[in-house]
């Protein structure tokens, strides 16, 4: 129903900024929730951070706090994600979500992932 395009991935050094950015498109009438996932080889898919439909409530990841900054635009059906100060293990593959409310994400839509490498 609701198709998720992730862009704004690259690689960048130490210290860093990127700003990722997801479009949605398809049946994007439901108030939905957006987020950011993301996942190193080998590793878990982790939280990053949500915001709720109307801007007003957002969730962070402790080991991003202070550095990323998610925020959206409804009008363009589209999220971002501001990174600042990146370090090296933030390298991963970002994931954009969709889904009722910020807690049930993860059973909502995903995107396909775009790749942030960040050299040190």
């Amino acid at each position: 129903q609701v198709q998720l395009v992730e862009s704004g991935g690259g690689l960048v050094q130490a210290g860093g900024s990127l700003r990722l950015s997801c479009a949605a498109s398809g049946r994007t009438f439901n108030n939905y929730a957006m987020g950011w996932f993301r996942q190193a080889p080998g590793k878990e898919r982790e939280f990053v951070a949500a915001i709720s439909w109307g801007g007003a409530t957002t969730a962070y990841a402790d080991f991003v706090k202070g550095r990323f900054t998610i925020s959206r635009d409804n009008a363009k059906n589209t999220v971002f994600l501001q990174m600042n100060s990146l370090k090296p293990e933030d390298t991963a593959v970002y994931y954009c979500a969709a889904g009722a409310n910020i807690a049930t994400l993860h059973q909502g839509y995903w995107g396909q992932g775009t790749q942030v490498t960040v050299s040190s």
